[in-house]
C-alpha cells in the first residue's frame, strides 16, 4: 500500500507565526543548543524537554505562550546537544547542567524555570540544591510525582526496562538499532496517546517517528532512561522555595491523579491544576490549556510582585 502523506501540524501557523532564533551556549562543556522563542523584552521562562524529546515537542506550548520569551534547550545526549564530556547523564548531572543554563541565561534572577515529565524531575532537583541559582517560580508540566515503575501500567514499564537492559546488553551498534527500532516507538506512543480525535493521534504518532530516535549516543540514553525510571519530583519538592505551579492530565498513567495530589502537599507553595480528559502528552493535546494556565500562574506572580501587567 502506498504510504500515507505526512499529517501537518494542528500547530503549525502558531509556531511559524512565533518569532524564534536558534543560539548556542557552553556548559560543563557541552555546546547546549537554545532555541529563544518570542521577545527579548518579556517575562523570561526557561523550559526542559523531557526523555528523548527535544525542543520541537514544546513549540505547541510555547507557541500558545504569547507574551512571554521562552527558552528551550535541548538536553545534553538530545536533539542537537551532543553528550555530557564528563559525568553521567543522571538527574544529578543533567540538574547541575540546568543549573550553569540558568546561570548563563537568566543571570538576575527573572526566569521561572519550567519542566515537562523527565524535564520535571530534573527541574526540580535543578532548584532543590543548595547552590541553585535565583528564580522567580518554577512550573511543573505532567510531573512524574513518583517513580514511573510505580504508576498504573507497571506491566509495560518493566517491559520497557527489560528492553534498555537488553540493549544495553548488546554490542552499540545492535543496541542502538533496537532503540531506535520504530516499532518501540510506536508502541511507547500508542500507549501515551488519549486523544479520541484520529488525525491528532496519527500526527503525534508521526511527530514520535520524526524525534524520539534523535538521541547522540546508546550510553548516554541508558544512564538517561535509568534517572527517568528511578527519579522523581517528590524527593526535591520539600526543598523547592520557590512558587510552583503543577499541571497535570487526569488520565495521565504514568504520572496519576492519585500522586499528583500527594505531590502538592509536598512542596511548601505549590498549587496543582487537573486538565481533563488527556493523559501524559498534554504538549500535544491540549498545549492552549497548558499555556492558559502558565500564563495566569505568571501574571499572578507579576501582580504579586508589583509588576506592570
Amino acid at each position: 500500500m502506498p504510504r500515507q502523506p505526512a499529517l501537518p501540524s494542528p500547530y503549525a501557523s502558531l509556531v511559524a507565526g512565533t518569532p524564534v532564533r536558534r543560539d548556542e551556549v557552553v556548559l560543563h562543556g557541552v555546546p547546549t543548543q537554545l532555541w529563544v522563542y518570542g521577545p527579548d523584552d518579556a517575562p523570561r521562562v526557561v523550559f526542559l524537554h523531557g526523555y528523548r524529546g527535544d525542543h520541537h515537542g514544546l513549540e505547541p506550548i510555547v507557541a500558545h505562550l504569547s507574551g512571554l520569551q521562552v527558552v528551550v534547550p535541548d538536553l545534553p545526549g538530545f536533539g542537537a546537544s551532543p553528550c555530557l564530556p564528563e559525568g553521567a547523564h543522571d538527574v544529578a548531572g543533567y540538574a547541575a547542567w540546568a543549573r550553569a543554563l540558568l546561570a548563563a541565561v537568566a543571570p538576575d534572577g527573572d526566569a521561572v524555570l519550567a519542566g515537562h515529565s523527565f524535564g520535571s524531575i530534573v527541574a526540580a532537583a535543578t532548584l532543590a540544591a543548595p547552590t541553585a541559582p535565583p528564580v522567580r517560580a518554577l512550573v511543573l508540566v505532567n510531573p512524574i510525582a513518583t517513580s514511573a515503575l510505580a504508576g498504573r501500567r507497571r506491566i509495560a514499564t518493566r517491559g520497557t526496562v527489560l528492553l534498555h537492559h537488553l540493549a544495553g546488553r548488546l554490542p552499540e551498534r545492535a543496541g542502538s538499532w533496537m532503540l531506535r527500532h520504530p516499532v518501540l516507538t510506536r508502541v511507547a506512543s500508542i500507549l501515551m496517546a488519549t486523544t479520541p480525535d484520529s488525525s491528532l493521534r496519527r500526527w503525534i504518532h508521526e511527530e514520535h517517528d520524526r524525534y524520539f530516535s534523535g538521541f547522540a549516543d546508546r550510553d548516554a540514553l541508558l544512564e538517561a532512561f535509568d534517572a527517568s525510571m528511578s527519579g522523581d519530583v517528590a524527593s526535591a519538592a520539600p526543598h523547592v522555595a520557590v512558587p510552583t505551579l503543577l499541571v497535570a492530565g487526569d488520565r495521565d498513567d504514568l504520572a496519576p491523579p492519585e500522586g499528583q495530589q500527594a505531590l502538592l502537599g509536598l512542596f511548601p507553595d505549590a498549587r496543582l491544576v487537573m486538565l481533563p480528559g488527556v493523559g501524559h502528552l498534554t504538549h500535544y493535546e491540549t498545549p492552549d490549556q497548558v499555556a492558559r494556565e502558565f500564563t495566569r500562574f505568571v501574571e499572578g506572580l507579576r501582580r504579586v510582585e508589583g509588576l506592570p501587567q
